[in-house]
């Protein structure tokens, strides 16, 4: 089976190229920083240079695939007019040239964003309510790839992602620095998902997996404190900082002029501190069994200290010259 894979060489999409390559496939991977390809270096991929903006360059790119695994956008939770141009009109122009083509399906990589704050555990038939100009788009997105599924034929699957969590993820590249500042509430639940876990659910969605709108998390929401006092309990060396919510907006709004003039993707936004505090947990077993899968990592109490083991950075350093070695070494 020829697969597309697009945001290939971003956090998730690398572990989904990694895991189609282990499974004996040679994806095609869509590549709009030519040297970001250095990070498939080792693996057997077919790269093909591409952008979402441009429609051209798309269809040269899923001509001849069976499947699309679409994970590319700007994937910030910036206004809604800074993400439409990729998160919507760079998904329809796939996803129509994909039709085109004559392959037979696309997963979208959506996410639990398309929410709002949600009470209760979040299943199939919860209504959307995007609280973020992210989560909007995201929506159009899924509407307008269901529309195109319609009148085509081509089987669309969108992903509600939760959090998403592995070694080469923002927060954990962060681990080491041993601080990290929390933008708000510490008590909301939310679902995660290990990236491996992740990674299985989409290339067995392409695969044949069923169509429409699904949400998907491991067996157990958490709250943030429970999440970051699991990396404790592996790393003591970690600790982190609530930065109340209201001074946490305070800080993004004075920083988004100089964000603007930069021109440059933030992950530290006004939208970003709303999603923090969001409850969005995941009523567990959903999608999972129409996939025929189980997770790997039910829990972040598998799956955390799974992602340390990952982290470990095979580089000699002396204890003594090593600032991060504690009493115990």
């Amino acid at each position: 089976m020829s697969i597309l894979v697009t945001g290939a060489t971003g956090f998730i999409g690398l572990e989904v190229v990694r895991l189609l390559a282990q499974e004996g496939d040679r994806p095609r991977v869509l590549v709009r920083r030519p040297a970001r390809g250095l990070l498939f270096r080792g693996l057997d991929v077919e790269p093909v240079h591409g952008d979402l903006r441009s429609p051209e360059s798309l269809v040269r790119a899923v001509t001849g695939v069976d499947a699309v695994i679409h994970l590319a956008a700007r994937a910030t939770f910036e206004e809604y007019r800074l993400l439409r141009s990729t998160i919507v009109d760079g998904s329809l122009s796939l996803a129509q040239a994909a039709a085109t083509a004559g392959a037979r399906a696309l997963v979208f990589g959506s996410s639990l964003f398309v929410h709002g704050d949600s009470p209760g555990l979040i299943d199939t038939d919860t209504p959307t309510d995007p609280q973020l100009g992210y989560g909007r788009a995201k929506v159009e997105a899924e509407e307008g790839l269901a529309r195109i599924g319609r009148e085509t034929g081509l089987r669309v699957t969108s992903i509600r992602l939760p959090h998403v969590y592995g070694a080469r993820d923002l927060f954990f590249s962060r681990v080491p620095r041993g601080r990290l500042i929390v933008p708000g509430r510490r008590d909301n639940l939310f679902a995660h998902l290990h990236v491996h876990d992740a990674a299985r659910v989409l290339v067995a969605a392409a695969r044949g997996g069923p169509a429409g709108a699904w949400p998907v998390a491991d067996h157990r929401a958490t709250t943030w404190t429970e999440f970051f006092d699991t990396v404790r309990t592996y790393d003591p060396a970690f600790r982190y900082v609530r930065l109340p919510a209201a001074a946490a907006r305070l800080g993004a709004a004075l920083l988004r002029p100089l964000q603007r003039l930069s021109g440059q993707p933030t992950i530290m936004t006004a939208g970003s501190v709303v999603g923090w505090n969001l409850n969005l947990a995941v009523r567990p077993g959903v999608l999972w069994s129409d996939l025929g899968l189980s997770p790997r990592y039910p829990t972040i109490a598998q799956g955390i200290p799974a992602v340390l083991d990952d982290c470990v950075a095979f580089r000699w350093l002396h204890p003594l010259e090593d600032r991060r070695s504690g009493p115990a070494g």
